[in-house]
């Protein structure tokens, strides 16, 4: 499968299991991720990364994202689980790959 198979030339979404998905939502949660694990990061810079890393994960978990990858970083795969947990009726413990 090519990326045009999933988002088509000229098309900035698409809908996946319900919910409306935006081109370039993985790079987003990237770069946060990139932010969030610099040591550097200014407080500011810091939480609006911590913000739109949040926003990104219901985004990535109806992509199956996190069925197939695992965060490298103790930070970062804490981070997902806790806000995944806040958002989902199932404990994030009973998932896999929480």
């Amino acid at each position: 499968m090519k990326a045009q198979d999933v988002l088509p030339d000229g098309e900035d979404f698409t809908t996946i299991n319900g919910r409306t998905l935006r081109k370039g939502s993985v790079a987003a949660f990237l770069a946060n991720a990139r932010i969030l694990e610099d040591a550097g990061t200014s407080a500011a810079d810091r939480q609006a990364a911590e913000q739109d890393f949040a926003s990104l994960i219901p985004t990535l978990d109806a992509l199956g994202l996190f069925d197939v990858f695992e965060l490298r970083s103790p930070f970062l795969r804490e981070e997902v689980a806790r806000h995944r947990a806040a958002i989902s009726p199932v404990p994030a413990a009973a998932s896999p790959n929480a």
